[in-house]
């Protein structure tokens, strides 16, 4: 593929990315992503990388030298780097619904969470009606006084902070992953 083939070709060349990058008046982050594959030159910059690399935009491009010396036209190229995007474009739309599946399944997971939790930390009377309570009674000159015991009061609160926090997350990984 274009990306492994620009690769091969500066390394074989001695070249660095900057260097590259240099030559052709880019960034060194553009050499790296064309050859990370996460994006393909244009036809104009196509033409001239192959010139810095001495080769021709057919090696670039993969395909079996062609025998005579005719060079591809600029509207062959313009086809090539079309389908060259075209995939590119089809990867990085399952990226994006791979994203946004693991965003909606971490969701999911998360408010079932929270809600299990939450749930669980109401007091037994509310979940199950009249529920016996632990009860000591202390004596005092006035009288007994009786002193509820829970221990379903603030438990787990790091947890529910925790599912918040991960339930916003997603939320915004959802929305950052949709389609525009």
């Amino acid at each position: 593929m274009l990306s492994d083939n620009i690769k091969h070709l500066r390394t074989q060349k001695g070249l660095s990315q900057a260097e590259l990058a240099e030559k052709l008046h880019v960034v060194r982050q553009t050499i790296s992503k064309w050859e990370t594959g996460l994006s393909v030159p244009d036809a104009t910059l196509l033409t001239r990388l192959a010139e810095a690399l001495d080769t021709t935009v057919s090696t670039l491009l993969g395909e079996p030298p062609v025998s005579d010396t005719a060079s591809p036209t600029i509207a062959e190229l313009a086809e090539k780097l079309e389908a060259l995007n075209g995939e590119f474009a089809r990867r990085a739309e399952l990226r994006r619904k791979g994203w946004r599946i693991a965003f909606l399944i971490i969701l999911i997971f998360a408010l079932l969470s929270l809600g299990f939790t939450l749930w669980l930390s109401l007091p037994p009377s509310l979940l199950w009606g009249s529920v016996a309570q632990d009860v000591g009674i202390i004596g005092g000159a006035d009288g007994p006084t009786t002193i509820l015991v829970s221990d379903a009061v603030f438990k787990d609160e790091l947890a529910k902070v925790f599912l918040v926090i991960l339930i916003l997350a997603s939320i915004i990984g959802l929305v950052k992953t949709r389609k525009r």
